[in-house]
């Protein structure tokens, strides 16, 4: 009998732990479903109002291009806006000869300045309180102001937001705050979720802000019962099997992960030399066919075959260096003792000798200005060559996006403090938004047969050195990258 009890009492208990168990899994599980469905609707949301941001942003710009001509009062054809967007309230034109009028002029004339300066959409002034913000173009000869109802941001058909749900969302700015929907509080299964993002707007540095504090009435009671009776009537054989079962199950899932984890090693180190090999090889065979062909000639050219195979003897050198530096990545060496004075600029017009070929093919004169008390930069030479190999090459593929007569590219050594900085701005489409916070992840890429490694490798590498690799928009258009390394002054001396 009291053996008898002993078994009921730890049957008794081990149904407990696994009923306890299964309902808190389900209960994590579906708040994680909570969480994901959250952060979908809230990235919704932020994409949404961005696309209106950056649609009062075209209409400004676009006014200031056509500059529509000016009959007067409610005839000019930009006061036609209001109904055609119903965000927009209220247009301003002011000729170069006028002045803002009306209550706001003040801020309007300000919020001029500041885009004049900025060559760009500025905000002007923003009332939360009132719902409602302006937006100053400026242009000549005449320039354009909008005043936009913020609550008219929102497109209420793909809005996906109750005004009466558990979902508080809210624009921030500046200390203003304007409720988009109020939410409430059902209590807290384990803490709020929250997601806070400016919009992809420069001229509207507004903040979404959402929180959800999922309450006891979400939770999947019926799923939690359900549980509980099936782990009641299987306490006593079958919580054997499941232990035993995800024993095994545990074993064969270890065993699994070394085996993909080996070969997830092994197919990066290997991308990664594919990736940074192909350059010098590339250079290497252009440079023994030429030599091939100056060989061939009658008479044969040996003074260019010879310079041709120097090339590619610099060049193999150079995959040499590649794969030493790869190997000592691996063996985790001490970065420091690989550091010496490089010069940037140097290795800028080294980088753009090397795609000279695809600079002439696309038509593309680089503007390369260098100021000489920022070139001399701690840093490895191979690593800063293939940082800089990589950011050019991401330029030129960009460029290719735009027809040939608006390709530009700008490099800029410059100093930024104590620091050295490479600067490359390019004409091409630029960077989207939702791309912005993954450009340096490994293996993410835009391209359908981009590899995704190249600026990733390029970050780990500037960071190796001391160093920083950026990137964002450059306005109008375009992109700019800045790799930021300690000058040799200033690395001596810390």
């Amino acid at each position: 009998m009291a053996r008898l009890a002993r078994r009921t009492l730890w049957l008794g208990l081990a149904w407990m732990c696994v009923a306890v168990a299964g309902a808190a899994w389900l209960a994590l599980a579906h708040r994680d479903t909570l969480r994901e469905a959250f952060e979908t609707d809230a990235r919704i949301a932020h994409r949404l109002l961005s696309q209106r941001a950056v649609q009062l942003e075209a209409i400004l710009a676009t006014l200031a291009l056509l500059q529509p001509g000016a009959a007067g009062g409610d005839a000019a054809p930009e006061q036609r806006l209001p109904a055609l967007y119903p965000q927009v309230l209220r247009v301003w034109r002011r000729e170069s000869a006028q002045a803002w009028t009306g209550a706001d002029a003040g801020a309007l004339a300000d919020g001029e300045a500041v885009s004049r300066a900025a060559r760009r959409v500025a905000l002007a002034s923003a009332d939360f309180a009132a719902g409602r913000f302006l937006l100053v173009q400026a242009a000549d000869p005449a320039s354009f102001a909008l005043q936009i109802d913020l609550r008219a941001l929102v497109p209420q058909a793909e809005w996906p937001y109750e005004a009466n749900g558990p979902v508080r969302v809210a624009l921030v700015h500046e200390g203003q705050t304007l409720v988009l929907a109020d939410g409430h509080d059902t209590g807290s299964i384990g803490g709020a979720f929250s997601f806070r993002k400016h919009l992809a707007a420069q001229s509207q540095p507004f903040e979404l802000v959402a929180a959800l504090r999922p309450g006891w009435a979400a939770l999947p009671w019926v799923a939690i019962a359900a549980w509980t009776a099936l782990s009641a009537l299987g306490a006593g054989l079958l919580l054997a099997a499941l232990r035993m079962r995800a024993e095994r199950l545990r074993a064969h899932a270890l065993l699994r992960l070394d085996q993909v984890g080996r070969l997830n090693a092994l197919g990066e180190l290997a991308a990664g030399m594919a990736h940074e090999l192909n350059q010098p090889l590339t250079a290497m065979l252009a440079n023994a066919q030429a030599a091939q062909r100056l060989l061939a000639d009658v008479p044969p050219d040996v003074d260019a075959a010879r310079g041709a195979i120097e090339q590619s003897a610099r060049q193999a050198r150079r995959a040499s260096d590649v794969v030493g530096r790869l190997r000592r990545t691996v063996a985790r060496p001490d970065v420091g003792t690989r550091m010496q004075p490089v010069d940037l600029g140097d290795s800028v017009r080294q980088a753009l000798e090397l795609i000279e070929p695809d600079l002439r093919r696309l038509g593309v004169q680089p503007d390369l200005k260098v100021d000489a008390a920022a070139t001399s930069v701690q840093a490895e030479p191979v690593a800063l060559e293939q940082i800089v190999h990589n950011v050019l090459t991401n330029a030129m593929q960009a460029l290719e996006q735009v027809p040939p007569d608006e390709r530009r590219l700008e490099l800029g050594v410059v100093r930024d403090g104590l620091r050295g900085a490479l600067v490359v701005r390019d004409s091409g489409p630029g960077i989207a938004p939702e791309a912005l916070a993954h450009l340096f992840e490994p293996f993410f890429s835009t391209r359908a047969d981009g590899l995704g490694l190249g600026l990733s490798l390029c970050e780990t590498l500037a960071a190796s050195m001391g160093g920083t690799l950026t990137g964002a928009n450059s306005p109008p258009r375009g992109a700019e990258f800045r790799l930021s390394l300690s000058l040799v002054a200033h690395a001596a001396t810390t």
